[in-house]
């Protein structure tokens, strides 16, 4: 019996696509516009199949053929995969902490909680790792994209063999998105110029709405969608991401269901809370504040927590809490009462912010529930990327750039901003003492990888018809890593052996998905090895045990000479926490074959995944050299207005000599407005016509501002304005000898207008390590916030006409005799 032409076509096709009959699921008619196929998934791209038609000399005799449109298997669930930022274990509800998170409590009540699940302790490596299956170094975040340096663990690329869940989804059927925080662009390749290959859009993802960068304003965010940028906040007072972002994606979601309702959604959403700077609306500010949860301190808050804890069985009942560490944060009784009014202040922002973003969250999930889809959906929910943050140092801060650039600012200063705290007139961070609270039971808290508070993350999962445990707790050891191979057992969608015809490294995580089931309520973990690295700081895990090196240096403290040898020059503490879940006993000394046995195997570890070398140094690879669009240059010329250029592929005005230049002309009645900016109200510089006359401003991170300006308004007709900077120190090249000596220094500004200088001055500090972050490089006006709210407001466009502007960098190079000192110094210091 012969086959047809189609009956051949198609079992060519189950060939093509899925490989094995057994695997493919087929509906419609093949050839017809309305057919779909499964695939195994083996190949993406799948291959496209042989033509199953009949082509004649002409149309008539012919019969047409569509190729199948690709779908995922027909129990693929919808997928909400929620992230928030910088938020310890003890901050939500769920976990017995005192922020009220119903959003996450609805997740945990239809699902299940888990009590052991951990991140990488910092912001883009948690996220390299979630959306890959690949530990963090694999996937070339060792560190955050800002820090990036050129070894394969640590240059934040994602590499081309290792496919985003986003795009295996993608290439399976599903529609794809990202919504709110994408950490993981290199920071030189942020640009208009691309390339976009590292952007979600490049990355699998059908469509993105959110900030790229480690944080932004949530009051007027450096804020894309796809790759352009965009401003939905203007003219709109009150505006605020957290909602907008949710009011994105439910948008988003309805489209979605409304032009391919069969279509699964697979939707990444991550907010920016509680990340600072805690951005809340003065409701929620209000809400918390009205609660008092915080008035009798943060020992008080932790002792509070930690029995919550207990009630709620989401830590043993023979837990201890860890101690206080009076060492380096002051107990509550020892504060002033200046101190506690502004700690206060702080934390109830803080906890406003978590609320908020908490509260925004479960709209987008009450969306799919009013789509009717919430019963087939996958709902993963981690509370943070890694511990909370303790990065406003033991004071906290009203200005989080301050920190970043090694200033702690003193509490009656930061108490000039209480009132605004929270606003767009701050960029604030708390106390670390809250953040400390906030990890209960556990010590210390982000960027340390080696102690729990770091690493711990509260996640709950639910999926309708497939936890047999609703309200369960799950105390199975997990990592973030685990996350893809979990999504794609629940998808029953196989991972990639080749994408673009790249052979893909093997996903490095473990299924969670036989937790799902009540009989497996208590089973061994399946992840039995995980190593933990940052910046230095290292542990390692195996069966129960986790064997870490001492703390040597607490999160602020990040401007001091790194840890030479940070493989070696630690101190080693050993822990069973199946015995002692929040690391409290350290056992090193009774059993020092585990040790030995321990060391060997975080060595294996660290050589296996890109690990090494091990870097302890942290403020000093912020200004590292990277290879973006100014690599190699000294001269930058702009004939044309421009805005948006990231700081990261902008030229860099700090640790150099520096000579802006700009050639203008102005017309009758004189002219205003932006030359040339970079940052904004929290720190950078602006060179612009104010009244008409020249003005160089320093804003140095909203404390102080420095300006040169011109005497006299400039007349009609073309003019050159020339500020020139004379930098007196060595620069960035000391930090390559361990030395900060040759940043921040101070210097000389020079304004001068058609060749005759009208201002002199001298900088006694200057900025050692970054501007505004969020903010851009803008040329001919301002975007987002000013560098001088009292000078002018945004966009403030220039009037003049730009004829030509010109920066020419004049970095310091070191001498032979420069680097001998340094050497020798550097030496000395680690002897």
């Amino acid at each position: 019996m012969k086959l047809s032409s189609m009956m051949l076509a198609a079992l060519g096709l189950v060939a093509a696509l899925c490989g094995s009959a057994a695997a493919q699921q087929v509906t419609g008619t093949p050839g017809s516009p309305s057919a779909t196929t499964t695939i195994t998934g083996k190949q993406l791209p799948a291959p496209d199949p042989a033509f199953g038609g009949v082509i004649k000399n002409n149309a008539l005799q012919s019969t047409p053929w569509w190729a199948p449109r690709i779908v995922p298997p027909k129990a693929a669930p919808n997928v909400l995969l929620i992230m928030t930022d910088d938020s310890g274990y003890a901050v939500t509800s769920t976990f017995g902490g005192v922020v009220p998170t119903p959003a996450l409590d609805r997740v945990a009540a239809a699902g299940l909680r888990y009590t052991d699940m951990n991140s990488t302790a910092l912001c883009s490596p948690t996220r390299a790792a979630l959306i890959t299956g690949r530990n963090h170094h694999s996937a070339g975040f060792g560190v955050i994209s800002e820090q990036s340096t050129g070894f394969p663990g640590y240059n934040s690329i994602i590499g081309k063999d290792k496919a985003t869940i986003g795009r295996i989804l993608k290439d399976n059927g599903y529609a794809t998105s990202w919504f709110g925080k994408d950490h993981n662009v290199p920071a030189f390749e942020a640009s208009q110029a691309g390339p976009f290959d590292q952007w979600p859009s490049g990355m699998g993802f059908d469509y993105f709405y959110g900030f790229v960068g480690g944080d932004t304003n949530q009051w007027q965010p450096n804020l894309f969608r796809n790759t352009t940028q965009i401003y939905p906040f203007l003219g709109k007072p009150g505006w605020n991401l957290t909602t907008g972002m949710a009011d994105d994606a439910i948008d988003y979601l309805n489209r979605i269901n409304q032009i391919a309702p069969d279509k699964p959604f697979f939707l990444y959403y991550v907010p920016g809370g509680t990340h600072a700077p805690h951005h809340p609306t003065q409701e929620w500010v209000d809400k918390i504040h009205a609660m008092h949860l915080f008035d009798d301190g943060y020992e008080k808050l932790r002792e509070r927590i930690f029995a919550n804890q207990k009630k709620l069985g989401v830590v043993p009942q023979d837990a201890k809490l860890s101690p206080w560490p009076s060492d380096i944060l002051k107990p509550w009784d020892k504060t002033t009462d200046e101190e506690k009014k502004l700690f206060i202040r702080q934390v109830e922002v803080f906890a406003a912010y978590a609320a908020y973003t908490d509260h925004e969250i479960g709209r987008v999930i009450q969306a799919v529930d009013d789509m009717g889809k919430l019963d087939n959906t996958l709902i993963i929910y981690i509370n943070g990327d890694n511990g909370t943050s303790a990065e406003g140092g033991p004071l906290g801060t009203p200005n989080e750039v301050a920190f970043f650039n090694g200033l702690t600012v003193p509490v009656a200063d930061q108490l000039k901003f209480y009132d605004a705290w929270g606003t767009d007139m701050t960029y604030p961070h708390m106390t670390a003492a809250w953040s400390w609270a906030f990890d209960t039971p556990f010590s210390w808290f982000k960027q340390i990888a080696s102690h729990l508070g770091g690493v711990r993350q509260g996640m709950a999962i639910s999926w309708p018809g497939h936890i047999d445990d609703v309200g369960g707790i799950r105390p199975q050891f997990s990592h973030i890593i685990d996350i893809v191979p979990t999504i794609l057992e629940a998808a029953q969608i196989n991972a990639p052996e080749y994408v673009d015809g790249i052979r893909q490294a093997p996903i490095e995580g473990t299924s969670l998905a036989y937790t799902f089931s009540k009989k497996n309520a208590n089973a061994p973990t399946r992840h039995t090895v995980q190593y933990f690295e940052m910046m230095g700081d290292h542990a390692i895990y195996k069966d129960g045990w986790m064997l870490s090196t001492k703390v040597k240096r607490a999160p602020w403290d990040a401007f001091g000479p790194a840890n030479p040898d940070p493989l070696n020059n630690v101190t080693w503490e050993l822990y069973n926490l199946d015995k002692d879940y929040s690391q409290v006993e350290d056992v090193a000394a009774k059993h020092p074959k585990k040790v030995a046995e321990l060391k060997k195997v975080f060595y294996e570890q660290a050589k296996k995944y890109n690990v090494l070398p091990l870097d302890a140094s942290v403020a000093a690879r912020i200004v590292a050299p990277r290879p973006n669009i100014t690599a190699g240059r000294s001269d930058f010329v702009y004939t044309v207005p421009m805005v948006g250029l990231p700081q990261g592929d902008s030229p860099v005005l700090i640790n150099t000599s520096y000579t802006v230049t700009a050639e203008i002309e102005v017309p009758q009645g004189g002219a205003e407005g932006m030359i040339l900016t970079s940052g904004g109200r929290f720190g950078g510089y602006g060179f612009y016509l104010l009244k008409g006359k020249p003005v160089w401003t320093w804003n140095m991170l909203d404390l102080k501002r420095l300006k040169w300006q011109g005497p006299d308004a400039l007349s009609p007709g073309k003019h050159t304005l020339v500020f020139d900077f004379k930098y007196d120190g060595l620069g960035p090249g000391t930090l390559a000898f361990n030395s900060f000596d040759g940043v921040g220094r101070p210097g000389t500004g020079t304004l001068s207008v058609d060749g005759k200088v009208v201002a002199t001055q001298a900088m006694e500090h200057t900025l050692p390590m970054i501007l505004q972050w969020d903010e851009s490089f803008d040329i001919g006006s301002d975007t987002l916030t000013g560098v001088d709210d009292t000078d002018y407001q945004t966009p403030f466009p220039l009037t003049a006409k730009l004829d030509k502007l010109t920066v020419h960098l004049d970095r310091p190079v070191l001498s032979d005799a420069d680097k001998a000192k340094l050497e020798a110094a550097m030496k000395k210091a680690s002897d």
